[in-house]
């Protein structure tokens, strides 16, 4: 569950091995705690965007997949643009800081720790919409993504090389003094 999500998409059951259509036919969402932080609240707008997707059941499958009317609608991106400035710095990564899900993630939060930098991530598994916008948003096809300042940084190979070359520290040191 991600710090920053406040609903959870709840998805139709899967079809039963005696039937061939879902058993609940809508998507719902659950509400989670209270959003907190101000990231929290922008993030609560990103699961609005949530009722953009509709199940598309098919017929002898036996798996889950959804039809996305736009990428990038404008609320996604209005919202992204609110989550991107409400902290100087967020990683959109697979997992959280504290159990990142992937190596690259991994690579990107332990360089960030060891830079004492306070930064915000969002998991971009609990929510496909949004993985799928930010790829559009930041024209940058993979995970983890880094924005610095409310700017497009980089990915970890990117981040990797900034910061082994000092540009990552000085980038941060101006986003942290303005």
């Amino acid at each position: 569950m991600s710090s920053v999500g406040t609903f959870q998409l709840l998805l139709p059951a899967f079809p039963s091995s005696s039937s061939s259509s879902f058993t609940n036919k809508a998507l719902s969402l659950r509400p989670l705690p209270f959003p907190t932080s101000p990231l929290q609240r922008h993030a609560h707008h990103l699961n609005h965007s949530l009722q953009h997707l509709h199940p598309i059941s098919k017929s002898g499958r036996n798996f889950r997949s959804f039809r996305c009317l736009s990428g990038l609608s404008p609320e996604l991106k209005t919202t992204i643009d609110k989550v991107i400035t409400s902290e100087k710095v967020v990683l959109f990564m697979k997992g959280s800081k504290d159990f990142p899900q992937c190596g690259f993630s991994h690579t990107v939060v332990q360089i960030l720790k060891s830079l004492n930098v306070h930064f915000e991530t969002i998991n971009i598994l609990e929510n496909e919409l949004l993985r799928q916008g930010l790829k559009e948003y930041s024209s940058w096809p993979t995970f983890p993504q880094l924005y610095i300042d409310g700017e497009f940084f980089g990915g970890c190979d990117i981040t990797v090389e900034a910061y082994k070359s000092g540009e990552l520290q000085e980038v941060l040191e101006k986003a942290m003094c303005s």
